[in-house]
């Protein structure tokens, strides 16, 4: 009797549109198949694409590291310069006409650094160019060439090296700095621009950012990563402020001491001052060579004197600007600064010390509450 018994037709107009109706909804193109076995031969296929996926993306990184480098540095001297912006926000101006001063700025250093630079450099090329034909009637003059010439023809030698394989190494090589001037150039004006843009856009990225971040845990986020930036801004501000003073300090002394061309070389000093560890001294040396070639007692004179300033720099003048910047310990910094320099040359110098400080930051607030929490 059972197998007589139809079903109603309530239950399966319940039945059936229940099970059906909900998955052509869900599903529009239909319901997906069979899971593929997941054999050896598939497990390798994937793990083959996968390793090629890697390589493909590690030779991406490789060749665009320059413009990713471009980009970094961009965004933290961006970072560096908003502190001067909000400075000027606070004081009642728009944010873009607070960017616009600031870029200004910016744009003033460079062309006053050119003007300082080029000039002192471009004269002693063309004195020594126009010295040269001096230089070698003297020493064609001189009796020891007249000898070693009438003995083994070194003139006519010394000409054909000259017409043959100088001229066209001089040439090239002449050809090969323009385009190195003109590269330079570019690079520095796509900086300028990123560096333009990523401040106008600063907290919207940030905001974007933050996005990402779940919502239980954005205002912390938020609060670390303002320390973070806060902590980049006072870096690149006191940083830029110890290399004025070396600059300023540096040319006081040069214009007293007599020294051609002070205000470039006073340039020089405080560019390189920028480089952590080893910056001043390579600013020093290059001085003190330059005024040693001017006369002995001036460039002995601007030894004792970088000596003695890096360490007032060293011990009074880096401490006092610092200490309300980067939360870093000396050891952690000498550390970063040679990792980053290792990676990245002197922009990883640059930027390895705020780095350790945002990692030092995270660890402090983030990974040791919650081991201790464990």
């Amino acid at each position: 009797m059972s197998a007589d018994v139809e079903p109603s037709p309530g239950k399966e107009s319940a039945q059936t549109p229940g099970k059906d109706t909900p998955q052509e909804e869900t599903q529009p193109y239909g319901l997906p198949g069979k899971p593929l076995a997941r054999g050896p031969f598939l497990f390798g296929l994937v793990g083959g694409l996968g390793v090629l996926t890697a390589i493909a993306i590690a030779q991406m990184v490789v060749n665009s590291l320059s413009t990713i480098i471009l980009v970094v540095v961009a965004m933290f001297l961006a970072v560096g310069l908003n502190p001067a912006v909000e400075a000027l926000q606070r004081r009642g101006l728009a944010r873009r006409g607070a960017i616009s001063i600031v870029f200004t700025g910016v744009i003033v250093v460079f062309v006053l650094f050119g003007l300082a630079v080029v000039p002192p450099v471009s004269h002693q090329l063309s004195e020594f160019v126009a010295a040269v034909p001096g230089y070698l009637k003297e020493l064609s003059n001189h009796p020891l060439v007249r000898q070693l010439d009438a003995e083994y023809r070194v003139v006519p030698q010394l000409t054909s090296f000259v017409t043959t394989t100088l001229g066209p190494s001089l040439a090239s090589g002449i050809m090969g700095a323009g385009l190195v001037v003109l590269n330079g150039l570019f690079t520095t004006v796509t900086l300028l621009v990123l560096m333009l843009y990523f401040l106008g856009s600063l907290h919207t990225i940030k905001d974007y950012m933050l996005k990402l971040v779940p919502a239980s845990r954005r205002d912390r986020t938020r609060a670390i990563s303002e320390e973070i930036l806060t902590g980049i801004g006072g870096y690149v501000a006191g940083n830029v402020l110890i290399s004025v003073i070396a600059g300023v300090l540096a040319w006081i002394f040069l214009s007293i001491a007599d020294v051609e061309y002070a205000l470039a070389l006073a340039l020089v000093v405080a560019l390189t001052d920028l480089i952590p560890l080893v910056g001043a001294t390579i600013g020093a040396v290059v001085v003190s060579s330059v005024a040693l070639l001017q006369s002995l007692p001036a460039g002995i004179a601007c030894a004792i004197f970088f000596v003695v300033y890096q360490q007032v720099e060293n011990y009074l003048i880096y401490p006092r600007v610092m200490k309300r910047s980067v939360d870093v310990t000396p050891a952690v910094t000498v550390i970063a600064a040679l990792f980053g320099g290792a990676l990245l040359g002197i922009v990883g110098a640059l930027l390895a010390i705020p780095v350790a400080a945002a990692i030092a930051l995270i660890i402090r607030e983030v990974v040791v509450p919650r081991q201790a929490r464990t």
